[in-house]
């Protein structure tokens, strides 16, 4: 099972997106995206330095529109990509690319969104100075209960022992001088303390906006933020962007459902690296490519080619986007179960096919009434 991925704030480099203008078609892309967005978004990602783009206002829009025009390299039909990958997600901001990329919401649409989130957290910063803090290695229940005694907020569970703390700049220093044993701490280049309370007017101010965009179900799985859950209605997971704002991220569970799903293969859309190297670490033998440069898109599309359509998840996919073929009424022959436990045209014995979807419980129903009718 191939998933795509998409890295959140912090991840931007100065000049990361210079070498992916020398693409076909790239600049005009990013030129009409910017558009969309208010930013001069070729200026962002060539020429600006590491404090202009580390402005909230700026990275959330020019992180989105990156993954998006990336993704379009290695699927310039993006209805190909439905047939192939079982899976999207993104930590923090890089849920609006899932979300766009899973169709959702359109690119333009997500780049307006992007564009009122970035504005929004950027405000909220601006009432208190507030920041995060990474936290490597340690005992996991030690460093929680160390952050929380501080005040502060366990704002990204990134799993692999890497926890982010967020909070006042008061509480952080304090957490500086009284470290929790075995753990590292590094301060980190952003504006404010992210899906914490602090945000919480930005999350009032995103919701306004979010009544009025239409929405679509997603056409592959979408594994949210908030719990790891495979999301099967665009609403909810609107709903879930809104909120994520001020609450945690929790890519750890993230990260444990793509290997409840039995992924294989990932690929980490630009500035890459660092959702890959957690991910390596967290399912070992897995398979995966950052693309932080035009020069991966080879391995990446080998990957995707290994893949293909072949696989059931694939075919669900598949089934998805042609708005369903298979037999039957229950949600997993329409593409729409969130566990994707298998399609009407998936050849296995019906009751494997429920136990490939344990927590969920209309699946196995379905399945055993249709194995005790002899199908």
């Amino acid at each position: 099972m191939l998933v795509i991925v998409a890295p959140g704030q912090g991840a931007q480099t100065p000049g990361f997106l210079a070498p992916w203008l020398e693409l076909p078609n790239f600049e005009d892309r990013l030129r009409w995206l910017s558009a969309c967005a208010g930013l001069d978004l070729i200026h962002y990602g060539t020429e600006a330095d590491a404090e202009s783009i580390r402005d909230t206002a700026v990275a959330q829009p020019l992180l989105v529109a990156a993954g998006l025009l990336s993704a379009l390299e290695i699927f310039p039909h993006p209805a190909d990509a439905f047939h192939v990958v079982g899976a999207a997600a993104g930590h923090s901001v890089g849920e609006i690319t899932a979300a766009a990329g899973t169709g959702v919401i359109s690119a333009e649409q997500a780049m307006v969104l992007v564009r009122e989130r970035g504005r929004a957290m950027a405000d909220a910063s601006a009432l208190k100075p507030t920041g995060m803090t990474a936290v490597l290695g340690g005992d996991a229940t030690e460093v929680l209960a160390s952050i929380q005694a501080n005040g502060l907020t366990a704002a990204n569970n990134n799993g692999a022992g890497q926890v982010v703390a967020a909070g006042t700049a008061e509480q952080l220093a304090a957490f500086q001088e009284d470290p929790p044993a075995k753990a590292r701490l590094i301060p980190l280049s952003v504006a404010g303390a992210f899906h914490t309370e602090h945000m919480a007017p930005a999350a009032v101010t995103l919701e306004r906006y979010a009544r009025a965009v239409s929405v679509h179900d997603p056409r592959t799985r979408l594994i949210s933020n908030r719990d790891g859950d495979v999301v099967a209605t665009g609403r909810e997971v609107l709903e879930r962007i809104v909120a994520q704002v001020g609450t945690p991220v929790r890519w750890d569970l993230c990260m444990q459902t793509m290997a409840e799903l039995g992924v294989t293969g990932v690929i980490e859309v630009p500035p890459a690296g660092t959702l890959t190297n957690l991910i390596k670490r967290a399912i070992p033998g897995i398979e995966t490519v950052a693309l932080k440069t035009p020069a991966d898109l080879g391995a990446a599309r080998d990957l995707v080619a290994r893949h293909g359509s072949a696989s059931p998840h694939g075919r669900l996919a598949h089934l998805a986007a042609r708005g369903g073929q298979g037999q039957g009424s229950h949600p997993h022959h329409r593409g729409r179960c969130r566990h994707g436990a298998g399609t009407g045209r998936d050849r296995r014995h019906p009751r494997d096919l429920a136990r490939r979807a344990p927590r969920c419980r209309a699946a196995r129903r379905h399945y055993r009434r249709v194995a005790s009718r002899g199908r």
